[in-house]
């Protein structure tokens, strides 16, 4: 009799582990793959995000119509910029060895960068040309854009954060 009840409560941990296996491989294969992340910081406040929900094109450039709607979206969390601060944006490794660019009120870098880190101030980020008048202007607020460069000159990005500054008075 006792060999039966040791034999029973053998197979209740065996059937007790190979449920935990089961339960573990299911919630790993549940898993989404990470995404990049862009970070911004400005003084002591930092901010980080993910990719933007439908702006990104998973290895692939976005196509127009992808990219007109990303670049209408705004970011999450504001943060508050003083006139003459410097505003640090960073990006994982993997986009930089792609190559990222930013856009703050109009287009800030020349070319793209494949740095991890590149430090902006105020002036390039809230500066806008007016279309009416061909002269620049001061934004009061910007959405600042952070893209993954296409693989290929011309191709349009691959991804885009978002993020909200304010040009604090």
């Amino acid at each position: 009799m006792t060999a039966a009840l040791i034999s029973r409560g053998k197979g209740r941990r065996a059937a007790a582990a190979l449920g935990a296996v089961t339960l573990g491989l299911l919630t790993l294969s549940a898993c989404q793959q990470p995404t990049s992340l862009a970070t911004v910081t400005v003084g002591t406040k930092t901010v980080t995000a993910e990719v933007t929900p439908g702006c990104d094109g998973d290895g692939k450039s976005l196509d127009k119509q992808a990219v007109q709607s990303c670049i209408a979206k705004k970011g999450g969390d504001t943060i508050t910029v003083r006139p003459g601060e410097r505003v640090r944006v960073g990006v994982d490794p993997k986009v930089a060895k792609s190559g990222w660019f930013v856009v703050g009120g109009g287009p800030v870098m020349s070319a793209p960068s494949t740095d991890t880190y590149r430090t902006f101030s105020t002036d390039e980020l809230f500066k806008a040309m007016n279309p009416a008048t061909g002269q620049s202007e001061s934004l009061p607020e910007v959405t600042l854009m952070v893209a993954e460069a296409g693989k290929s000159q011309g191709a349009g990005p691959m991804a885009l954060w978002h993020f909200n500054l304010k040009l604090k008075d």
